[in-house]
């Protein structure tokens, strides 16, 4: 009787052992699934974080170079940034932490007429910075959205709702009005600004006719962004030499005391790494969230780039002025918000 009792009772004994161990599996699934959100979160976080001080220092950076230095040699800093890129992209790929498509001379074909827009995009942007402070060419930099919208409408017949219209709307006005109330106001600096609009959508609008040819001449059928770094940068480097000649800095490089400042390479160099991780962080930021978070951020980032100019380099502005570079900021996010709900409903 006692022999068959404890058989009896075993079959119990193991069933309370696997509700047990069923509990435990479920807690631990929980666990596991909680953990998974938890990093997936910081994950995106950290490289929201990184993607945003990269490029609000990559901007800092450059006018402190530019303006603070009184650095008169705009194409010679952006061959020297590409420089740096080129020489940590070849390290990286030959290492084997990143692939890159190797230049064949049709590749290069291809996509000469795109590194010619971005040369001349790289460049006017260096010159308007030198004239214009930060708040002001953040916000004029929106008209480039209102070019690229129209060339998308003539090259691609997108449509674009109101919606997208009243926030171009927007951000033409704001653009009139900080330039009329702005309190530095610069012709030559806005010259250069509204030529790095117009060479900044081309760019743009280029990319998407050349995309699809140029994926077709690689070896893998594929381009993915540290090849276009590559490729965009290393082809630079021949047209901005060319262009270092045609503006005579050789001469202002000859005669400057800056080069013999090792902290000015220094902060030189730092630009050249920042512009290279500008690259790699949207890159990750765009893989750890989405375009409609990407897009949304890097519109919102706009806004503590522009209070961080005026004050660190004592910007002299007025109410209206800082009321017009507000509004074209919150017009921008208007635009990428409007941007979102279009792409959602196609």
């Amino acid at each position: 009787m006692g022999s068959r009792s404890t058989s009896a009772m075993k079959p119990f004994g193991n069933i309370e052992n696997d509700l047990e161990t069923g509990k435990l599996d479920k807690d631990r699934d929980r666990t596991a699934r909680v953990h998974r959100v938890l990093k997936i979160h910081n994950q995106a976080l950290l490289s929201g974080l990184a993607y945003c001080i990269s490029s609000c220092s990559m901007i800092l950076i450059n006018k402190f170079v530019l303006s603070s230095y009184d650095f008169n040699a705009g194409i010679s800093l952006m061959v020297y940034q590409n420089l740096i890129s080129v020489i940590i992209v070849s390290i990286l790929s030959f290492l084997g932490i990143i692939s890159t498509e190797p230049l064949t001379w049709r590749l290069v074909k291809v996509w000469l007429p795109v590194n010619v827009i971005f040369v001349g995009m790289l460049i006017t942007s260096m010159f308007s910075l030198k004239y214009i402070n930060v708040a002001m060419v953040t916000v004029l930099k929106n008209v480039t959205n209102v070019i690229t919208a129209l060339g998308e409408m003539y090259l691609f017949s997108t449509h674009h709702d109101s919606r997208v219209w009243a926030a171009l709307f927007l951000m033409i006005i704001s653009a009139i009005s900080g330039g009329v109330t702005d309190l530095s106001f610069h012709a030559v600096g806005y010259a250069w600004q509204i030529a790095n609009c117009f060479l900044t959508a081309s760019y743009s609008l280029t990319l998407r006719r050349v995309m699809d040819t140029a994926k077709q001449v690689t070896k893998s059928g594929n381009l993915n962004e540290f090849s276009m770094v590559l490729l965009n940068n290393t082809l630079s480097l021949p047209l901005g030499i060319l262009l270092i000649f045609v503006f005579n800095e050789v001469d202002y490089l000859s005669r400057t005391p800056l080069l013999s400042l090792p902290t000015f390479w220094c902060v030189m160099t730092i630009s050249g790494v920042l512009g290279l991780a500008i690259s790699f962080t949207s890159m990750w930021f765009l893989h750890q969230t989405g375009a409609t978070t990407y897009s949304l951020v890097g519109s919102l980032n706009k806004i503590p780039l522009s209070i961080a100019g005026i004050l660190l380099f004592k910007v002299p502005t007025s109410l209206e002025n800082s009321t017009s570079i507000l509004f074209g900021l919150l017009a921008g996010v208007f635009f990428a918000r409007a941007k979102i709900r279009t792409r959602s409903q196609t």
